[in-house]
C-alpha cells in the first residue's frame, strides 16, 4: 500500500512581515491534479492534489511574486507537471529537475529551455535512500556544461559520512531544509557542525527551509530558528528560503505558511538587507542571472 500524505493547511494566515519586491519562494511543488499529471507507479507517497493554481493563491497571500518548483519524488522523472507551472508563470518561476537513468544532454537542454536550472537527488531514506552514484556523478558532469547547480536532499545522520562525496562536487551545490538536522540535539550536534564546516565552500549554498522538519517541539518551530541565524551568519550570500509548500510527509503539526514567513523574520532578526539578500538577491543569482 502507498501511504497517503498529509495536505497543506488551507487557511492561510496573512503574515505580520512584509516581504520586499521580488521576493521568490526557492523551495514549493506542485501536485498533480492526479488525473492531469498522473504520479509515479513507483513512488514512496501519495500527495492530496497541489496544483499551480494553489501555489498562486498561496503567493498572492504570503507577497512572493517568484518561485522555485522542486520536482518531487512523487512524480518521478516525468517532468510534465513542474515544466507546466513554469510555463505558465510567465518567466516568474523556475525549477529543479529529477531525471531518470541514462537521460541525454539533449534531453537536460530541453528541461533548460523549459526554465529548469538543477537538478536534484534525493538521499533520504523514506524516499528511496542513496541514489546510483555512477548515475549521480554523471548528471553532475552533463549539469556542469548547462551552469546549473544540484539540489541535495538529506537526512541529517547522513551528511557526515557523505562529507568526502559532497566536497568533490564541482558545481553548486544546494543543501535541502538545514540537512534536517534534528533541534533537540542542537547546534552543537556532529552533523550541523559538518554542515557549517560544509559552507566553508563557495560552491555550498542551504535553504533555511523546513523549520517543520527540524524542530523537536513542534509549531511555531521555533526551536529551528537558531540553525538558521547561524547558517545565515556563515554564508549570508549562499542562504535560499523556501515554503516547502505543499509540505509533503509532514507527521507532526502542519505548518501554516504565514506563520513561516513570521518565523524567516525571527530568522533574519529584523534585518530587511539581509531579508532582501535571501529571498531575492541570492535566487537571482542561481535562477535569473
Amino acid at each position: 500500500m502507498i501511504p497517503t500524505c498529509k495536505g497543506p493547511d488551507p487557511d492561510t494566515r496573512k503574515p505580520r512581515l512584509v516581504l520586499p519586491e521580488g521576493a521568490c519562494d526557492a523551495h514549493c511543488h506542485v501536485f498533480g491534479p492526479g488525473d492531469v499529471f498522473p504520479y509515479a507507479e513507483d513512488r514512496a507517497y501519495t500527495p492530496p492534489d497541489s496544483p499551480y493554481e494553489g501555489l498562486v493563491k498561496l503567493h498572492g497571500i504570503l507577497g512572493i511574486s517568484r518561485a522555485v518548483i522542486v520536482h518531487a519524488s512523487c512524480h518521478g522523472s516525468d517532468m510534465t507537471v513542474t515544466l507546466d507551472g513554469i510555463a505558465r508563470s510567465e518567466g516568474r518561476m523556475r525549477g529543479v529537475a529529477v531525471v531518470e537513468q541514462g537521460v541525454t544532454d539533449a534531453g537536460l537542454a530541453r528541461l533548460h529551455a523549459g526554465g529548469i536550472r538543477g537538478v536534484r537527488f534525493n538521499f533520504v531514506k523514506h524516499l528511496g535512500g542513496m541514489p546510483d552514484m555512477a548515475h549521480f556523478r554523471r548528471v553532475l558532469a552533463q549539469a556542469e556544461a548547462l551552469g546549473w547547480h544540484v539540489v541535495l536532499h538529506l537526512d541529517a545522520q547522513d551528511i557526515v559520512p557523505l562529507a568526502d562525496t559532497i566536497s568533490a562536487i564541482r558545481i553548486p551545490f544546494i543543501i535541502d531544509h538545514m540537512a534536517r538536522v534534528k533541534a533537540k540535539d542542537g547546534t552543537g550536534q556532529p552533523a550541523f557542525r559538518q554542515l557549517q564546516e560544509l559552507m566553508r565552500n563557495p560552491l555550498a549554498w542551504v535553504k533555511i527551509s523546513g523549520p517543520e522538519r527540524v524542530s523537536s517541539a513542534g509549531a511555531p518551530f521555533r526551536d529551528a530558528v537558531p540553525f538558521a541565524q547561524a547558517l545565515l551568519a556563515a554564508a549570508p550570500d549562499r542562504c535560499l528560503w523556501g515554503t516547502d509548500w505543499p509540505h509533503p510527509n509532514i507527521a507532526g503539526d502542519m505548518p501554516n505558511d504565514g506563520d513561516l514567513v513570521d518565523l524567516l523574520g525571527e530568522m533574519v532578526q529584523g534585518d530587511e538587507a539581509l531579508l532582501r539578500q535571501v529571498v531575492v538577491a541570492n535566487p537571482d543569482r542561481l535562477y535569473w542571472p
